[in-house]
């Protein structure tokens, strides 16, 4: 009668709590499947798990932020999400196990993995040099690598002996199953060069270094790939819609209505595209492709057209009226039908301009006032 109760551990140590994990299996792989008395099983082989762990760092408490490497390791409060270490390719058992992020590259591992990492976080070479490798899969060769993973330095072979070696399409380096899990990314080589957009096998480093630097603006497409903007329709409306945004900015600059709704806010997650029309980022790219940025920025370019010409009368009133012909609607630099004079500024219809075979009635102008006050002044300066 007051003998201990089976599977009931008074005063357990570590070996007991493991062989009690052991026999817990067991039992539930001998019991009927979707049972409750192997329901019962499993919840108990999770309080003996936490018990051993409890055991394992007793009254050690994780604290809650480490740096190791330039990582800024958080860590994680969940208890129920399954995730995967970055370094000994584990599953991470939030229930039972403390684990860590980075909050700079999003590296995830056990506590007590930590010291052992020996990769600096990625987000530093972004900060520091923000640019692409852009030449497609630059493959050199294992023996290149001296047969071993281009991140921890194992042995691997394309036979998998000892360990499988598994090229990144980003760096065209080997990696071993450790260092690349077979993560699909968008590589920018391909985008650019063939506009190919299919996602590609890349290790784990080159995966959070892309999802790092996927929305910065560091492409000079006209520099890079030129050619590019005479094949692919789409590049040639998004430019052109860009150059428009930009002549309309001066105008939202200076208006009080239009800073106080903040309409240039609308384009915050593209910041670049109210700087200059040349940088595009890997994300403007595989949006451009999907279709999605050309119905956004058009409606953007239809918002921002109908504050200037219809809603504010304080930027109606800096429109143009064509000198050429006198005639027509007030006209505005980002009008279609329109042309800009290159010295002045000046707008007109782009008809007028090009049938016209003198020169700009504003330069004109303004030559024939720096003659006069240049006249005026050696006037002024004669005995």
């Amino acid at each position: 009668h007051f003998s201990r109760p089976v599977g009931l551990i008074l005063a357990p140590d570590v070996q007991q709590l493991r062989r009690a994990i052991e026999e817990c299996r067991r039992a539930i792989l001998a019991l009927p499947e979707h049972s409750e008395r192997q329901k019962d099983a499993v919840v108990r082989l999770i309080h003996l798990r936490l018990k051993l762990q409890e055991l394992q760092d007793p009254d050690e408490e994780e604290p809650n932020i480490r740096v190791v490497l330039e990582h800024r390791f958080y860590k994680e409060k969940s208890k129920s999400v399954k995730q995967m270490c970055d370094k000994c390719s584990t599953i991470i058992w939030g229930l039972i196990q403390t684990w860590y992020t980075c909050t700079g590259c999003y590296y995830r591992c056990h506590s007590k993995c930590l010291p052992l990492v020996t990769k600096p976080c990625v987000r530093s070479k972004v900060s520091h040099q923000a640019e692409y490798q852009l030449s497609i899969c630059p493959e050199s060769g294992l023996d290149s690598q001296d047969y071993r993973c281009a991140e921890c330095r194992a042995p691997i072979a394309l036979r998998g002996v000892p360990s499988e070696a598994r090229q990144c399409d980003y760096t065209g380096l080997y990696y071993c199953s450790s260092c690349h899990w077979n993560d699909l990314a968008v590589v920018p080589a391909r985008a650019i060069h063939n506009w190919d957009f299919e996602p590609r096998k890349v290790s784990r480093c080159s995966m959070r270094y892309l999802a790092l630097m996927v929305s910065r603006p560091v492409l000079k497409l006209r520099e890079i790939n030129p050619l590019l903007f005479n094949y692919v329709e789409e590049l040639v409306e998004i430019r052109k819609l860009r150059q428009d945004i930009l002549l309309m900015k001066p105008y939202f600059i200076t208006c009080k209505e239009a800073m106080e709704a903040r309409l240039l806010l609308q384009l915050q997650d593209r910041q670049h595209f109210v700087e200059n029309d040349e940088m595009y980022s890997l994300q403007d790219l595989i949006d451009i492709e999907a279709g999605r940025l050309s119905c956004s920025l058009t409606e953007i370019h239809t918002l921002f057209a109908k504050h200037i010409k219809l809603d504010c009368e304080r930027c109606q009133a800096k429109g143009f009226v064509c000198e050429l012909c006198k005639e027509g609607d007030v006209l505005f630099p980002f009008d279609s039908h329109t042309s800009v004079c290159t010295d002045c500024s000046a707008v007109f219809h782009r008809d007028c301009y090009y049938d016209n075979s003198t020169t700009c009635p504003k330069c004109a102008r303004l030559s024939l006032r720096k003659q006069s006050l240049f006249q005026d002044s050696v006037a002024e300066a004669e005995p």
